[in-house]
């Protein structure tokens, strides 16, 4: 499936039918399968009967990849999300969001309210890593093709430099446009905040939590790159999108 959004730009997402569709929302330097499809997510929620919607972010994927950091705005990135919504005639849904998704996911429900019943964010903590990392070692990994000595950029840009070199300048751009997202610090939709208790990049994540009055769980024993793939994780969203608005568990730890 696929959307044009007001800018012109093609907008790719995998639909899964079933009931109250989630809204997936994929990091950086990744895509539906790889994020949510080869570590099981999407056999999950079919397994629990959830409908899908995953979406390939603009420069990712099956999607369009301009080349210009004012085409990655939050905000943007929040908007081609609404576009997808508006295509599947959805008013709101459920929203996960992992690694850079999560700032995207997060942008949405704090520009669009009202779209978002319930959000995960995974894989981010209280700063923003593009730019805690510096936009200039990213353009120069990416455009340059300089080694990384770094392990903390090293994780975030994992696979990227292996990709062809317009998809890399659509990644760099993409990095240049989300360094400037606020890191928002206010209650949203209700929300779980989830991260890998080893996870270099989720750095300050019950803190996030915390200041967002939100759930917590810390995957064990996780990374930034395998906490996807942990049954734990997926259990706890799974249970947590599955309570209504009215009976959401109070801010705090999930235990696993």
């Amino acid at each position: 499936m696929d959307v044009r959004t007001p800018d012109g730009q093609r907008i790719a997402y995998r639909r899964i039918d079933g009931a109250r569709p989630v809204l997936l929302v994929h990091g950086f330097a990744s895509n539906v399968e790889a994020t949510w499809g080869a570590t099981g997510w999407l056999r999950a929620f079919e397994d629990a009967g959830r409908g899908v919607l995953a979406v390939d972010l603009r420069g990712h994927g099956a999607s369009s990849k301009p080349t210009d950091a004012a085409s990655y705005a939050a905000e943007t990135l929040a908007r081609d999300l609404v576009a997808v919504l508006d295509a599947e005639g959805l008013v709101v849904a459920d929203v996960i969001g992992y690694s850079m998704g999560s700032q995207v996911a997060r942008e949405l429900a704090g520009q669009h309210p009202e779209r978002v019943s319930r959000l995960v964010l995974g894989g981010i903590g209280s700063s923003e890593p593009f730019a805690k990392v510096g936009v200039p070692a990213i353009r120069a990994a990416l455009r340059d093709g300089r080694p990384i000595d770094d392990p903390f950029l090293d994780g975030l840009l994992a696979g990227a430099q292996d990709l062809p070199e317009t998809e890399r300048a659509a990644l760099a751009a993409c990095a240049e446009g989300m360094a400037t997202a606020p890191v928002a610090l206010v209650p949203l939709a209700p929300t779980l905040v989830a991260a890998g208790e080893l996870d270099p990049i989720a750095v300050g994540a019950l803190a996030l939590a915390n200041q967002l009055a939100a759930s917590y769980f810390e995957i064990p024993g996780r990374r930034h790159g395998n906490s996807l793939s942990a049954r734990a994780f997926k259990q706890v969203v799974i249970d947590f999108l599955g309570v209504s608005r009215a009976g959401m568990p109070e801010p705090g730890r999930v235990e696993p």
